[in-house]
């Protein structure tokens, strides 16, 4: 039996709670990103923090993609899985001395610098190994995402990149670092940013910045954008594979590039959240003075993006078609946070059903933990299982 695109047959024999990977649509995402960047010539780095199950970041790197990294670990499991290190961009705002040398030793094609005092830690590491550090400066411009605050990261007043007002101090320390070479600035401006037209005062800003370097006499050979697409959550039957083509075009539009500049971006979510759902069996239904709870085997540990900024997934009982009922869908955690939704329409529910947390391809697995002494959720894929 199949329910949506869930072999339940297949899946009810599988030891709860597991990730569950649609490859077909993964590679079907993957080829929509690579046609609509080679249009006009854009350059993709996956972001790994997104997923970095070895799988997912084999099938990525094969396609051609870069990465873009935010940890030395990060960058090892990016090389392990096949990217080249000349497509690794490194960001992160605490960089250790040992994961810049790892990066230098790598000869990973940028680091995302954000704060001064990295620049100059880069340049004294490259320095002690006789090597030139190709550098882009993370810059915050400013631009409101309208998401969760959480995820926002491009306000002027944020741990995050260097504010507009610090660029003048930031270009004259560079011209004392020897052993930096400056080939680009860098922006992100949050995540899960559903509204394109969000990314227009981005183009417009970074016009401006263009003018500002060229007017210091510095030529940027890349434009990094970062990524921060949003997915549909709500209804991710209606939207599996994001409007890519909207969002590419809206750039090539508003970006006013420089001849044989090159714009990079760094998708992580949009590429890889809704090929992914999270498989929990119902351990108990709990009947309240109001309200039923239907008890999960998975918790927040295996999904915590819920109990971490309210976020909302979809949820389906592949084993019930009875009539729908109101349900609190909760973990065993001992925590009063573990709560992946309350009031919650589903097909009646009992002891034994199959639940899917759908659109969870992207900050599910990766952010598991063990909490609780809790084992970690195995992942299994469409085409293994």
């Amino acid at each position: 039996m199949t329910k949506g695109n869930f072999p339940v047959d297949k899946l009810k024999g599988i030891e709860t709670p597991f990730y569950y990977y649609d490859m077909d649509l993964l590679k079907k995402t993957l080829k929509i990103v690579k046609e609509e960047t080679k249009k006009y010539g854009f350059i993709q780095h996956y972001a790994v923090k997104a997923n970095a199950n070895r799988r997912i970041l084999e099938l990525i790197a094969s396609e051609g993609f870069g990465a873009d990294c935010v940890s030395g670990n990060e960058v090892k499991a990016a090389v392990n899985a096949g990217f080249p290190a000349s497509k690794i961009v490194f960001a992160g705002v605490g960089k250790t001395d040992k994961e810049i040398n790892l990066a230098l030793d790598l000869n990973i094609f940028s680091f995302n610098v954000e704060s001064l005092p990295e620049l100059e830690v880069i340049n004294e590491l490259a320095n002690k190994k006789g090597k030139l550090a190709q550098v882009a400066l993370r810059i915050n411009p400013n631009v409101d995402a309208h998401t969760h605050e959480y995820i926002t990261t491009g306000l002027n007043e944020n741990k995050f990149g260097f504010s507009l007002a610090h660029l003048d101090a930031v270009i004259e320390t560079l011209q004392t670092l020897k052993s930096i070479k400056l080939i680009g600035i860098h922006f992100h401006i949050g995540s899960q940013i559903e509204e394109i037209k969000t990314f227009e005062p981005l183009c417009e800003k970074v016009n401006e910045l263009q003018i500002y370097f060229e007017e210091k006499g510095i030529k940027l050979e890349h434009i990094n954008l970062g990524g921060g697409l949003g997915i549909d959550y709500e209804n991710p039957d209606a939207h599996l594979i994001p409007d890519f083509a909207s969002y590419f075009e809206m750039f090539h539009k508003y970006l006013k590039l420089r001849d044989g500049q090159m714009a990079h971006f760094e998708l992580g979510r949009s590429i890889v959240a809704q090929c992914g759902a999270l498989v929990t069996r119902v351990v108990y239904v709990k009947q309240g003075e109001q309200k039923a709870f239907a008890i999960v085997d998975a918790g927040m540990t295996d999904l915590i993006r819920p109990a971490l900024y309210q976020a909302y997934h979809k949820i389906e009982n592949i084993s019930s078609d009875l009539p729908v009922k109101k349900y609190d869908v909760v973990g065993p955690i001992c925590e009063s946070s573990d709560v992946f939704v309350k009031s919650y329409d589903l097909n009646e529910t009992s002891r034994g059903d199959m639940l899917v947390l759908r659109s969870a391809g992207a900050y599910g697995e990766i952010m598991a933990s063990q909490y609780n002494c809790r084992e970690l959720p195995k992942p299994y894929y469409s085409d293994k299982i």
